[in-house]
């Protein structure tokens, strides 16, 4: 039955592709946006997990011109090929409250951001792994964290992932 399937949901900024400040050569707001490194271990790690999910999704939010972006970093670093989640399972919006409904019309069971904020939204989501939050993002919306577990890198939520 669909209610006992895992599906995983991730995020991309801070999740699948380093952030940076914005006026490094390798900003994904800058230029050369292609050149902005993914985080560490990604590949590997959902390489590796992937399969231990029935489906599995990237859920950004971000204004069209970062998600075209977003579309050609995917595909130039051969994210999909590497991870195995494919180009049709790309979902975009605009707004961080728009990512809940996305999640529960997908049947999301797991799901990975760098925010607190957007977890506390996916309250039909049982399995919120927030990654390398920011401190003062963390303070703003700490009334979430009993709700969630942290992890500080990727090898770490591949371990939370597996059990």
């Amino acid at each position: 039955m669909i209610e006992h399937m895992r599906r995983l949901g991730v995020d991309v900024g801070g999740v699948i592709i380093e952030l940076s400040d914005g006026n490094e050569d390798t900003s994904f707001f800058g230029g050369n946006f292609l050149r902005t490194p993914p985080m560490d271990s990604v590949f590997d790690v959902l390489a590796e997990v992937v399969p231990l999910f029935d489906e599995a999704y990237v859920v950004s939010k971000c204004g069209a011109e970062t998600e075209q972006r977003t579309r050609r970093w995917l595909a130039h670093h051969d994210f999909h090929g590497r991870t195995g989640i494919g180009p049709e399972r790309l979902r975009f919006c605009r707004t961080r409250p728009e990512k809940a409904p996305i999640a529960a019309g997908l049947g999301l069971t797991h799901f990975v951001d760098d925010r607190l904020e957007v977890l506390g939204y996916l309250d039909t989501v049982p399995h919120r792994y927030l990654l390398r939050p920011r401190p003062d993002e963390v303070d703003a919306y700490r009334r979430h964290l009993p709700g969630v577990r942290q992890v500080e890198s990727w090898p770490e939520l591949a371990a939370a992932l597996r059990g």
